[in-house]
């Protein structure tokens, strides 16, 4: 699912948390050089007037729209947008002491030394916050991009993206279409794929997002673009060499100077995003504590049980290919890996793609009995109750998973994939899912597993969200299945 470049405020939130802690700081420096103490919040007029403050700078940052193209502004454009903003700023503070008539009991010495301490600190703040953006320093929360091009426009097209690089993005690699280069470089840039590889190479790797920009005498491939969006890949086209793709989500956007048309499964605001986020936080917060309470429990039976570590981890595959470690609590034997390839002929789902079997062999405490009857123990009852998920909540609160979404594939799972299966990787993995709620222990056919992500994905919204939540709880209480 594809981050839609915002116009609304959360695209600056990190430039408005900035702004605001500068102001804040630049009130206190002033109040402690004039009393020689910093007892400001202590003082009612003060007090409030550091609350005015606030708010005055929070609606002048998005009424009057003063981070607008922030990115873009030169140093000299910079302080000359700072200093109107401070000074409109100041024009609300001295209306409030006004409105209020408490401007007489207010020192000014405090007001305009705030204003010009302010203008110094956030000028400052924000070159270097937009010095670190551009310099990559936070490249691991950058959109991972693909560029697919051709060699004679190869150096335009990945210069022209970096130079204007205001959307965060770490170029991954460039493939070329017209030649096979693969392990030279262009313009710094590895060439990681040719017409050949290239679809799959932006399924199995890290990839977010591909940039197609081709000179006119090269058509644009239009299979490989079908491919892409099956995969669930956003993909953008340079307008001048546009396609139509039905049934999907797309919008015009820029890349750099290029004028793109973006094609996606679907797409969420960033402002849905953030409160999807939040979500995510709050529920993995409550989730973390629950897991340390279990842990006292659940922890000495596991041990008893099977000596071994308590925590299991195992990599996975999560959103657009990046690779994390997901973290249960260990509900199998030591050995459960190697024993898992003498179990395959009784995998319900056959090909490979994911495993399921009625009654695991590997899961602790589980045996056949003499009589063909089936013993269970600690490890099937963590499971059937879903204690053995709860350690993910960690993995929630990091950002590799949601509480809401796909169930992360194993790397060896995701090798058997074709192309309509990598669409179920297009937003982060979740603790249960669409899957889960729907009778997972019924649904055998891994494409039908897959349709029901494609579902989530494209009619995602944070009702649905909320939906699926709870439905998991119902089919954990009515033990319908381990979730």
């Amino acid at each position: 699912m594809y981050r839609k470049n915002s116009k609304g405020w959360l695209k600056h939130i990190d430039f408005i948390l900035l702004d605001m802690v500068c102001l804040q700081l630049a009130f206190l420096l002033a109040y402690l050089i004039k009393n020689g103490n910093a007892h400001l919040y202590n003082d009612f007029l003060y007090r409030n007037m550091a609350i005015i403050i606030e708010l005055a700078d929070l609606m002048v940052l998005l009424v009057f729209g003063t981070l607008k193209n922030v990115l873009k502004r030169g140093y000299y454009l910079e302080f000359v947008k700072t200093i109107k903003h401070v000074f409109i700023v100041g024009l609300l503070a001295t209306l409030y002491l006004f409105t209020v008539q408490k401007g007489i009991l207010f020192s000014r010495f405090v007001l305009f030394l705030t204003l010009i301490v302010y203008l110094i600190l956030t000028y400052i703040v924000r070159e270097v916050w937009k010095g670190y953006i551009k310099k990559g320093v936070n490249a691991g929360k950058r959109r991972k991009l693909l560029v697919v091009t051709s060699s004679r426009v190869a150096n335009r097209v990945i210069d022209n993206v970096e130079k204007s690089n205001f959307s965060r993005y770490d170029i991954v690699g460039v493939a070329l279409l017209d030649q096979d280069c693969v392990g030279k470089q262009v313009h710094d840039v590895a060439v990681v794929a040719n017409n050949e590889t290239v679809g799959m190479y932006a399924c199995k790797e890290w990839v977010d997002e591909v940039l197609i920009v081709l000179p006119n005498e090269i058509e644009y491939p239009n299979q490989l673009i079908e491919q892409l969006t099956l995969a669930g890949i956003t993909v953008h086209m340079n307008l001048a060499k546009v396609v139509n793709t039905p049934g999907k989500k797309q919008f015009v956007e820029r890349i750099g100077d290029y004028t793109v048309l973006t094609t996606s499964i679907n797409y969420a605001s960033l402002n849905e995003l953030f409160l999807k986020r939040v979500f995510d936080i709050i529920c993995g917060i409550m989730g973390c504590v629950f897991t340390l309470i279990l842990c006292i429990f659940v922890g000495p039976a596991i041990y008893i049980a099977s000596p071994g570590p308590i925590f299991f981890s195992q990599e996975r595959v999560g959103k657009n290919g990046k690779k994390f470690k997901m973290y249960k609590f260990r509900s199998m034997y030591l050995d459960a890996e190697e024993r898992k390839k003498e179990l395959m002929k009784d995998n319900k789902l056959g090909d490979g793609k994911m495993f399921k079997i009625d009654f695991d062999p590997r899961v602790i405490g589980n045996k056949v009995m003499p009589d063909g009857s089936h013993k269970t123990g600690i490890g099937e009852f963590i499971r059937k109750t879903s204690i053995d998920e709860f350690p993910q909540f960690f993995n929630v609160l990091k950002g590799d998973m949601s509480i809401v979404g796909t169930r992360p594939p194993l790397i060896s799972e995701t090798n058997l994939y074709e192309y309509q299966h990598f669409a179920r990787l297009a937003i982060k993995p979740g603790i249960t899912g669409m899957w889960q709620v729907s009778g997972r222990s019924e649904i055998i056919d891994f494409d039908e597993v897959v349709e029901l992500d494609k579902y989530y994905i494209e009619n995602w919204n944070l009702g649905l969200d909320i939906k699926i939540l709870l439905k998991t709880v119902l089919v954990v209480v009515c033990k319908k299945g381990a979730v």
